[in-house]
């Protein structure tokens, strides 16, 4: 929050002025059951000095630490000209470009961005961005439940392969408006979903599907056979894809005999580094039919009077724009500097420096998995259809190992077991690794030789 420079004494003037008793009195028009809880779980706040402690010792625990968590958030090489170049003055302290002519640049920037996204998932739109991939599947479920107009229940069909922070997520910001999500369930043996169960939901309203790829571990889902299971039963079928993958993975425009109508995704790996979740940016892209129910703004392109060509802001449903009842979204920030980062990294690598990354990062992943096949303690959970995140379950205590790790400086991965051990026991002890082109040979022998001592240790 920003500093605020008003005393108490200030502020019960002000409220005397205006003749209210407490600043709660302004907001007396909510109903209380729409306001938000008390969240028990955050700690008092800091003054200055001390948050600035707690931050620099909490930087100087990931120091040095070789990293294997992805899940999420992953480690990827970003060349010295992405943020040099995102840094300049003209992006650093651009806004909103509501003014064409005093904005070229940033909206050109934005222009070829969306172009860039178009052609990584195969669909004909994308928007200026979203908060991150979480809120951009909530914004998804939004815009299928307003677009699909067969569909009467305000239901959505989720994977339960999609990551469990994104269903929080979602479920967090849809609930209030009437909107049930049912969970496809997962084959714990393969480690995505189980095709089997789809005839229990056939006979239901559902407006859409929400399809991962990869999942969230790690694995390959079917994408062609469930894509087109969901629109045969008149759903609209969701893509939540990590956008590197795209470049060596058929792309949601691509899958089942139509393609998938709408793709959303975290923006992170193109050229945001680790930084303590976030400032990151979600992504999303649509087929043309469904582009008047994307939240946010689109950039186009167009010629002035004397045949120049000029970029400006075509579609704007959003509640600053038009009215609110008509508004798609009132959460559609650009993430601008993120974007621009991304846009900048685009660029440089083009399609086959992605590739090349891509291939990298898979490469890396079956050597672990291939050195940890042999180690007496671990279990590779994975099948052979991985992007470069697999499954190890332990003979030990995962959070005593992954402990024990991070006193070597590695960060093992993430613990899988809180999220599924009421669901699925034999995910109990299971780790989620992550490995990309930034790990060498060495890190990977260092990975294995520091999780055979931790297993040693703990079962000492």
């Amino acid at each position: 929050m920003p500093f605020i420079p008003h005393t108490d004494q200030d502020v019960q003037k002000m409220l005397d002025v205006i003749g209210a008793d407490s600043i709660d009195d302004l907001f007396d028009e909510i109903p209380k059951h729409l306001r938000a809880k008390p969240m028990d779980g955050i700690p008092l706040g800091l003054n200055e000095m001390s948050m600035m402690r707690l931050l620099s010792e909490r930087a100087q625990q990931d120091e040095g630490a070789l990293c294997f968590i992805g899940a999420g958030a992953y480690e990827h090489h970003v060349p010295a000209a992405v943020w040099s170049t995102a840094m300049r003055g003209e992006f650093l302290t651009a806004y909103t470009p509501y003014q064409a002519e005093a904005s070229q640049g940033t909206l050109q920037l934005i222009y070829e961005y969306q172009s860039m996204m178009c052609q990584l998932t195969g669909l004909d739109v994308s928007n200026a961005s979203l908060y991150d991939g979480a809120s951009g599947l909530a914004e998804a479920v939004l815009m299928a439940i307003r677009a699909n107009r067969k569909s009467k229940s305000k239901k959505v069909l989720v994977a339960g392969s999609v990551h469990p922070h994104y269903l929080k997520v979602v479920q967090d910001i849809v609930s209030n408006q009437g909107i049930t999500l049912d969970t496809l369930p997962i084959d714990t043996q393969g480690l995505s979903l189980n095709l089997d169960a789809l005839g229990g939901f056939e006979s239901q309203d559902y407006a859409a599907l929400v399809i991962p790829q990869p999942n969230f571990f790690g694995s390959l889902e079917d994408v062609n056979a469930l894509t087109d299971w969901g629109q045969r039963h008149s759903m609209l079928v969701i893509g939540v894809v990590n956008p590197m993958a795209m470049a060596m993975l058929a792309p949601p425009g691509e899958w089942g005999e139509s393609g998938a109508d709408i793709a959303v995704g975290e923006g992170q790996p193109f050229g945001l580094p680790l930084a303590s979740g976030g400032p990151y940016f979600g992504f999303i892209c649509c087929k043309q039919k469904l582009v008047r129910q994307m939240p946010g703004r689109i950039i186009g392109r167009t010629v002035d009077l004397e045949g120049k060509e000029g970029f400006t802001l075509t579609l704007q449903a959003r509640e600053q724009h038009i009215r609110r009842s008509k508004a798609t979204s009132n959460i559609c920030t650009n993430q601008g500097l993120a974007v621009t980062a991304a846009t900048v990294y685009l660029t440089l690598l083009g399609f086959d420096g992605l590739l090349q990354i891509a291939k990298a990062c898979h490469h890396n992943t079956n050597i672990l998995v291939s050195k940890l096949q042999s180690l007496k303690g671990v279990t590779v959970r994975s099948p052979k259809t991985i992007f470069h995140e697999f499954v190890i379950k332990l003979d030990r205590n995962v959070g005593e190992v992954i402990d024990l790790m991070a006193e070597q400086g590695v960060l093992a991965g993430f613990d899988l077991s809180p999220y599924y051990a009421e669901m699925h026991s034999d995910l109990d002890n299971c780790l989620l690794v992550c490995v990309t082109e930034v790990k060498i040979e060495s890190d990977l022998d260092l990975f294995v030789s520091t999780l055979k001592r931790a297993l040693q240790e703990g079962a000492a």
